[in-house]
């Protein structure tokens, strides 16, 4: 990907430079299925992937109830990913330029900075999760390392520090050659994951005993209401555990030679392979008791604590290879096309990629994650606004404009132009959002238990309607003219 950018150029060609670079423009699309396969691949096979699907098993459900569960929330997660890929794989443009559509070539900015930030804490905090396994993996290997993890600076050690810079390091590379090399990266990872936890599962097995598996982790044994509860509950957190790399799929998608392909990868890369992954995991956390004394649900613990210093540490390194692989894909290259699309003429993508990469150290995230408050208050009020973005882009694409797209009007800020409204930003959009918005963090920060697990659709719901009134949508005025001068302009530009 070539993130030079000539201003003069650009607007020689029809492109205000305010809008347009070669990242945010339509791109190549030569990605197939195994390619989104490959992504989700690396989405499901990392360290959070492994925790939250052991998480699943405990609830007190029946294995086949958790496994319905599992295929319910995925499943809701697969409709939401083809929805939001379809602007993106048409149009060959990122998330942040198809909000463009509904909140102006200006207010874009607006959900693509909240995306932004959102990736940026998650990017830091999963980089140092990851130089902790690579710390077991060094302490393993030399022991005597050991003397530079007893100090602290800045609330890390030595060695800790060490860690972190050289994760930090691999991933800004793998980053900086591009697209390509992150398509490479992850289509390597992902099979070499299910690799491990195959020979793992067998360990375990070999070493516990068939009678010691189970696929129920939880003490509770639940039944009737309770039960049929605690399924919806389950399912609801399915689809919230994938609503950030989902929301911001067609940053991927747009890469696609086909729809096709992009729902073929869907469906191997997210029901069929979620699944099998979680079933794997569970056979592992349901062994762990009888051959380590107690439950194991982190994989780089139970990979550490093999016999074999050589297979543990490949084990760690090939479980630490995949957790890369989706910080870069979820919380990498998303920031890197937000912070990009705030100042296209000025920020590539590399240099928008590089900001998200340096705030994540300025953050210091092995503090920010030992404050769980502070984390609360930030992190989850920011999370708690993806389910009316979901719902905003959607009812304007699908609804409003019909599906129809005007891909030349995305890169055009000039008054008049079918995505520019009155100073760049649709005021519609921004309303919808802020109450959706409001009522999607109270529900997340209120004490309301089970209901904050479905913030993501009540928000997203709440902000659909919101933006459907608010545009005169069931009137039927402003968003005639508004559809019919976007169809007009798409089959113009064709």
């Amino acid at each position: 990907m070539s993130d030079t950018t000539d201003p003069t150029a650009q607007a020689a060609a029809g492109h205000d430079p305010r809008l347009y670079n070669q990242a945010l423009a339509p791109a190549r699309q030569d990605w197939n299925a195994y390619n989104i396969f490959a992504f989700w691949m690396a989405d499901v096979h990392s360290v959070g992937g492994y925790v939250f699907a052991a998480s699943l098993f405990s609830l007190g459900l029946a294995s086949w109830q958790v496994l319905i569960s599992l295929l319910v929330g995925i499943l809701v997660v697969q409709c939401l990913a083809n929805a939001m890929a379809r602007p993106s794989q048409r149009a060959g443009v990122p998330f942040p330029v198809v909000c463009r559509m509904a909140f102006g070539t200006a207010g874009a900015n607006l959900p693509a900075v909240i995306r932004g930030i959102i990736a940026v804490v998650r990017y830091g905090i999963q980089t140092w999760l990851a130089s902790n396994a690579l710390t077991l993996v060094m302490l393993r290997w030399w022991p005597g390392l050991e003397a530079l993890s007893q100090n602290s600076v800045l609330g890390l050690s030595t060695l800790g520090w060490l860690s972190f810079c050289l994760m930090w390091a691999v991933q800004a590379l793998v980053f900086w050659r591009g697209m390509g090399a992150i398509r490479r990266f992850n289509d390597l990872a992902g099979p070499l994951v299910y690799a491990v936890m195959f020979l793992l599962a067998a360990w375990i097995v070999w070493r516990a005993g068939p009678e010691n598996i189970s696929f129920t982790l939880g003490s509770k044994d639940l039944s009737g209401v309770d039960a049929l509860w605690q399924m919806v509950v389950a399912a609801a957190l399915v689809a919230g555990y994938f609503a950030g790399p989902t929301l911001n799929f067609g940053d991927f998608a747009r890469y696609c030679k086909s729809e096709r392909s992009v729902r073929s990868g869907n469906f191997w890369g997210l029901p069929v392979n979620f699944l099998v992954f979680s079933i794997i995991t569970v056979v592992v956390v349901s062994g762990t008791p009888a051959v380590f004394g107690e439950m194991l649900t982190d994989p780089v613990e139970t990979v550490s604590r093999i016999d074999s210093a050589t297979a543990a540490a490949l084990g760690v390194l090939t479980v630490l290879a995949a957790t890369v692989g989706i910080n870069i894909v979820a919380n990498f290259v998303s920031p890197a096309f937000d912070f990009s699309h705030v100042a296209p003429s000025k920020i590539s993508w590399r240099a928008g990629g590089m900001i998200a990469a340096v705030g994540s150290v300025l953050l210091t995230p092995w503090n920010l994650f030992n404050n769980p408050v502070l984390i609360h208050y930030t992190v989850d009020v920011l999370a708690a606004l993806i389910g009316p973005i979901y719902g905003i882009v959607l009812m304007d694409f699908y609804r409003l404009r019909r599906q129809q797209i005007d891909t030349r009007a995305l890169y055009d800020g000039s008054p008049g132009s079918t995505y520019h409204y009155t100073g760049g930003t649709n005021p519609e959009a921004v309303k919808a959002l802020l109450v959706a918005g409001v009522v999607s963090v109270i529900i997340s920060m209120a004490p309301l238990g089970d209901l904050s697990h479905f913030s993501v659709f009540i928000g997203g719901g709440l902000a659909a309607i919101s933006y459907a009134l608010f545009s005169g949508y069931w009137l039927g005025d402003a968003v005639a003219s508004r559809r019919g001068a976007s169809q007009a302009a798409t089959e113009s530009s064709r």
